[in-house]
């Protein structure tokens, strides 16, 4: 009989629904996982703690398939994946569309100047002009990585009339390729960054690239913080070498109360929200699980299915 270990976050969507003839072990505590884990075929072993949650898929020897509920999963033990051949399903594209207006919102909240909006209100203060004139119709925007949530970016952009430029590994026809991006930084008034979590990611955007950007251009992080040297990004934004930033992901998360990001009033940190801007991100994940079991069972692939050798 298969056996499927299974958060009892996630029992009340799924569990009418799941066919008699299956072993479910359910899980409500860590120490419950590492209990049921070793036993596990299928496993679904989301927990807000990674380091827990990578101690529970190590303990999981007999793992078949996992699946999650995160589109980025740098924080488990990848190698030991690959080795076992474990078939692995993550979040790609359950957060995407929160994740892309996400993406809007932080745009206009910069052109708009509307963090002083906010602040003026509160002080009951009528303000008589705009702090922020910027429109986003005929500005450009840079779009690193085009997965999912990319790829619901660049739409609602062009239905302002941003000109979107496309960056993707691959390459292909009307994209940016690896190596041809960092020679234009100059030309855009935005530079979203939407790339997995991998080594070729990892410190994309440093200093060089940071000084290559345009002096009123804004930087919007919503992929991982280590995609940016932070150190590097806080020295410009003091400067004020570039028109500012908007941070969804950070290094470390969260970030400490003393980190001088926090200051600075042309950073926004929005603490890794994006993706929790939603109220449906769990029937989703429990659909797209039913709909993955169903094919599991019968011998068919599948998806959308995260490879750990390559990280993403």
């Amino acid at each position: 009989m298969t056996v499927l270990a299974l958060s009892s976050l996630i029992r009340p969507l799924v569990e009418a629904r799941l066919p008699e003839d299956l072993d479910v072990r359910w899980f409500a505590s860590q120490e419950e996982a590492l209990t049921v884990a070793p036993e596990a075929e299928i496993g679904w072993f989301d927990m807000y703690d990674h380091a827990a949650m990578a101690e529970t898929v190590r303990a999981a020897t007999r793992l078949k398939w996992l699946n999650s509920i995160y589109a980025g999963l740098d924080f488990l033990p990848l190698d030991v994946l690959a080795e076992r051949k474990v078939t692995v399903t993550n979040g790609a594209g359950i957060n995407a569309l929160t994740i892309a207006e996400y993406v809007v919102m932080g745009m206009l909240t910069v052109a708009k100047g509307y963090r002083d909006v906010v602040r003026a209100q509160e002080r009951r203060e009528w303000l008589f002009d705009s702090p922020g004139k910027r429109e986003l119709a005929g500005s450009k925007a840079l779009l690193l990585g085009y997965g999912a949530i990319g790829k619901l970016i660049k739409p609602r952009l062009e239905a302002f009339d941003v000109d979107v430029a496309v960056v993707r590994r691959s390459g292909g026809e009307g994209v940016l390729g690896p190596d041809e991006w960092r020679a234009r930084l100059g030309e855009f008034d935005w530079v979203i960054l939407a790339v997995p979590a991998t080594p070729e990611t990892d410190g994309m955007i440093g200093a060089e690239e940071i000084a290559a950007m345009k002096s009123d251009a804004v930087l919007l992080n919503i992929a991982r913080g280590a995609v940016v040297d932070q150190p590097a990004l806080v020295e410009a934004l003091e400067a004020k070498r570039i028109g500012g930033a908007f941070l969804d992901v950070t290094t470390p998360e969260p970030l400490p109360p003393e980190h001088p990001l926090w200051a600075l009033d042309n950073a926004h940190v929005t603490m890794h929200l994006s993706g929790r801007a939603q109220d449906k991100m769990f029937i989703r994940s429990a659909e797209r699980f039913l709909e993955n079991l169903d094919r599991y069972l019968r011998g068919e692939p599948v998806a959308p299915i995260f490879d750990p050798a390559l990280g993403y």
